[in-house]
């Protein structure tokens, strides 16, 4: 199986080349991976110590964000080293500054893998929840190279339990340790005798309890909401949208309306403020206007949601009706009750939320009005429902401190 997959990774190398002729995002998975050893070569020196994490996208980035800060002020003579599988996560962090270097990771070949680990010689390097890439994890273990896993889930359903995954249970097996975010996914390591683990929970919880303690004023929101309710609905589809907007159009509720939609190119924008019959304006359009004579506010930007989210009185996250749910735990952590679509199965803290009635589901336009409703008309409801999101969120932080230890007893050998 080791053979069939070095194999599969030649000529998957192969296609994705061709495939980029045709389409944007895959050029730039494809573009961006020829530059990243002259960029790695030119950026790092040989008394450069290097601790590196890896995270498949802009999600497993978040994840990984409290550890790489508390890295870069444990280990200040250090560089962080952040690698990405995917465009969409390296196109938006490639100039952050938690990272003193950011690339995308070369496809894992063997070839690549040896070049890549002796320009960077990593004194430890991390994997965020999912990547599981065999050839860099046989070769780091073959180096002696302390390697995490955090915050991972594991699933019976996965190739790992599979007949078949023994290739991958290997390369499982190649971690130093794995921190997991629940006891299923200990019982599920344990049934392939991987005992080398810990319930170390889930590093996002460090992340959005952080934003709670940063400076989240926008000057604008504070002129739009002008102390009245709001309602905050981030990363919309058109599904969620087609939920939301009748709901808009034909309420008489006294509240304001937020709606940051996942796609904020400019014809969707357009069809969205179109389709709102009531006084909208866009964030690129704000200039000198009196925010406070507006109804609706679509957000035409990234980048500024989580702090527009502790603005709000309720919360709508979107993808429940669409690709797959986006973060309710940015919400969740104001205190708010959180709206969100039907498919929510397979995130962990929006299932948990759920069962605490913290976040409801809603499965058509009606549902969504009448829930939406119940919240604007019962400041207790409003207000318990809330309560219920923030203390889940507080009892569940922690996950980078017990990690941060771990990573201690390994730096001071």
């Amino acid at each position: 199986m080791f053979t069939i997959y070095n194999i599969a990774i030649q000529i998957s190398s192969f296609f994705l080349r061709l495939i980029a002729l045709f389409h944007p995002k895959i050029k730039l998975f494809t573009e961006g991976r020829k530059t990243v050893f002259s960029y790695l070569n030119s950026h790092i020196l040989p008394d450069d110590h290097i601790l590196w994490i890896h995270t498949a996208s802009l999600g497993e980035f978040e994840q990984g964000l409290p550890i790489i800060e508390r890295l870069k002020k444990k280990y200040p003579s250090h560089k962080i080293l952040v690698t990405f599988f995917s465009p969409s996560g390296y196109e938006v962090k490639k100039n952050t500054t938690a990272a003193d270097l950011v690339t995308y990771l070369p496809m894992d070949t063997k070839a690549n893998v040896a070049k890549f680990l002796k320009i960077v010689r990593p004194e430890l390097a991390i994997f965020v929840k999912y990547e599981i890439w065999p050839n860099y994890l046989n070769a780091l273990k073959q180096s002696q190279v302390p390697t995490l896993l955090i915050s991972a889930i594991f699933k019976k359903k996965q190739i790992f339990f599979k007949p078949y995954g023994g290739f991958m249970r290997e390369a499982l097996r190649n971690f130093s340790f794995i921190f997991v975010q629940d006891q299923q996914s200990i019982t599920a390591l344990k049934n392939i005798q991987l005992t080398n683990t810990a319930i170390g929970g889930d590093t996002r919880f460090d992340r959005v309890g952080e934003i709670l303690q940063r400076d989240n004023s926008l000057a604008f929101m504070e002129a739009f909401k002008n102390n009245g309710s709001t309602f905050v609905a981030g990363s919309t589809w058109p599904e969620d949208e087609e939920a939301i907007v009748p709901y808009i159009n034909s309420s008489n509720a006294s509240i304001k309306y937020v709606l940051a939609p996942h796609n904020i190119k400019e014809d969707h924008i357009h069809n969205l403020a179109a389709s709102i019959q009531r006084k909208t304006i866009l964030y690129s359009q704000i200039g000198t206007q009196d925010l406070s004579e507006f109804e609706v506010l679509i957000v035409d930007t990234i980048g500024i949601l989580t702090k527009i989210y502790s603005y709000a009185d309720i919360g709508y996250v979107g993808g429940g009706y669409a690709t797959g749910l986006h973060n309710t735990l940015e919400p969740a952590a104001f205190g708010i009750p959180v709206i969100i679509g039907p498919h929510y199965q397979g995130f962990k803290e929006a299932e948990e939320l759920v069962a605490l009635k913290g976040v409801l589901t809603t499965n058509n336009k009606a549902d969504f009005a009448k829930i939406l409703d119940s919240f604007i008309k019962d400041a207790d409801y409003l207000k318990t429902t809330g309560s219920i999101n923030s203390s889940y969120v507080n009892r569940n932080m922690g996950a980078s401190t017990q990690i941060m230890n771990y990573i201690g007893t390994i730096m001071e050998q």
